[in-house]
């Protein structure tokens, strides 16, 4: 056992050397000539280690990023190789994989109508299938919160957040399309195209021959079962879930968050919250009432006016592990049951990780009280404050995050002070 753990670490230290020398400007085929005779069958593991291990060593999320297409390139002959276990439809490997055959449709649609398109002809097609291409978003951000958390708490915490940035990329393409094809700059138009396919087309590889595999190996059955329960508060793109794995599992409508959140609260050896009766209409139990500082409230009545404000609210304890989000009809962001319990730093795209550290640090020092953000996305203005919260002894114990949608109050004019109902 010894030694084929010194081989493996001889192997992770070769696979290092290669990252490190495409960082310094190697030759991409030299690098593939150099090594192709000394590393056989590496597995997907492997590939995912060498960057976590790059990334445990201080190199920035960013720079493994950018090495991301270069290395995968040179392990790609043996990388082709790799199979995914069967998983039963239903499972959310399987989900994500037929997702994945409805992109590769999509993407080889899309470069026939951009064809079209710059003779000048069925530009409808274009927008109709640009529009339907934009739902690898649901895709990626149901493994960015539902999928990826699970994989931290086996601290299997680099390669995603490689990915998530490789994500991020994607992001940006869209809008450069956008751009292009509004301005009708169709050498931008075919350009962005061209590195979008790719982009996908790399991403789909990343995932089935690296990512699934190797969650399919780190995560238990209980874990993909907690995954499951949650993807809905996400959804799915293009297709419906299979429902022949896990019979047990609830296939349609909102899953149950507080039965959730006390399972999650279960694997990670927590204490249950004690219970002192069962709610009458929703089987809930009751945890009693709550004494605030003016009067008091059950979990159950906390929880109705929580959901009932037009607010979205999170809150995030004094180790950084997100507690509590609330579910309300009016979504900012996509949230799902899988975030419960995950650093903070780790709920946010890798480019703005660091915001989050800042904030986090200035309010655990008291240097500030409010950080506050103010933006317009998808034609809605947005408003976010984060608050810092202390104890009667002053000291820290987390941050609560308030966002609105004001876009329709920001419109109100005149007066009303009468009921139009």
């Amino acid at each position: 056992m010894s030694e084929m753990i010194r081989n493996n670490e001889e192997k992770q230290k070769i696979l290092k050397e290669i990252v490190t020398n495409l960082s310094e400007g190697s030759n991409i085929k030299s690098v593939q000539k150099q090594f192709k005779d000394i590393i056989k069958n590496v597995s997907p593991e492997e590939i995912a280690s060498m960057e976590q291990s790059l990334i445990d060593g201080g190199v920035p999320v960013e720079h493994v990023q950018s090495l991301c297409d270069v290395h995968v390139k040179v392990f790609e002959d043996t990388l082709e190789k790799q199979k995914v276990g069967k998983v039963l439809p239903g499972h959310p490997v399987h989900t994500y994989k037929a997702e994945n055959i409805h992109l590769r449709i999509l993407i080889k649609r899309i470069k026939k109508d951009l064809k079209k398109v710059v003779k000048g002809n069925d530009k409808g097609s274009f927008k109709t299938t640009l529009t339907e291409l934009r739902e690898v978003e649901i895709h990626y951000q149901r493994k960015e919160n539902q999928l990826f958390p699970f994989l931290e708490e086996v601290n299997f915490t680099g390669p995603s957040r490689v990915m998530w940035g490789k994500q991020d990329e994607i992001r940006v393409m869209f809008k450069e399309i956008d751009a292009a094809f509004t301005n009708e700059d169709m050498k931008a138009l075919k350009g962005s195209i061209a590195q979008l396919t790719k982009a996908l087309t790399g991403m789909i590889f990343m995932e089935e021959k690296i990512l699934f595999p190797t969650a399919i190996r780190k995560l238990p059955e209980t874990s993909w079962k907690e995954i499951r329960r949650g993807e809905s508060a996400i959804g799915y793109a293009w297709i419906k879930p299979g429902n022949l794995w896990d019979p047990n599992v609830v296939k349609t409508g909102i899953p149950d968050f507080a039965k959730v959140a006390a399972e999650a609260r279960k694997a990670r050896g927590e204490e249950p919250l004690s219970a002192v009766g069962v709610d009458k209409d929703s089987g809930r139990e009751e945890a009693g009432q709550i004494p605030l500082d003016v009067g008091s409230l059950t979990g159950i009545q906390l929880n109705m006016m929580l959901k009932v404000l037009p607010i979205d609210i999170s809150y995030v304890d004094e180790n950084d592990r997100v507690l509590y989000y609330s579910q309300g009809k009016e979504r900012m962001f996509p949230r799902s049951p899988g975030i419960i319990g995950r650093t903070v730093q780790n709920c946010h795209p890798p480019k703005s990780a660091h915001i989050v550290q800042n904030i986090v640090d200035s309010f655990r020092k008291k240097e500030k009280d409010e950080a506050e953000f103010y933006f317009t996305m998808n034609g809605r203005f947005l408003h976010i404050r984060y608050f810092p919260l202390y104890d009667e002894n002053g000291d820290y114990k987390g941050v609560i995050e308030a966002g609105q949608d004001l876009t329709d109050i920001r419109a109100l004019e005149g007066e009303q002070k009468l009921l139009d109902w």
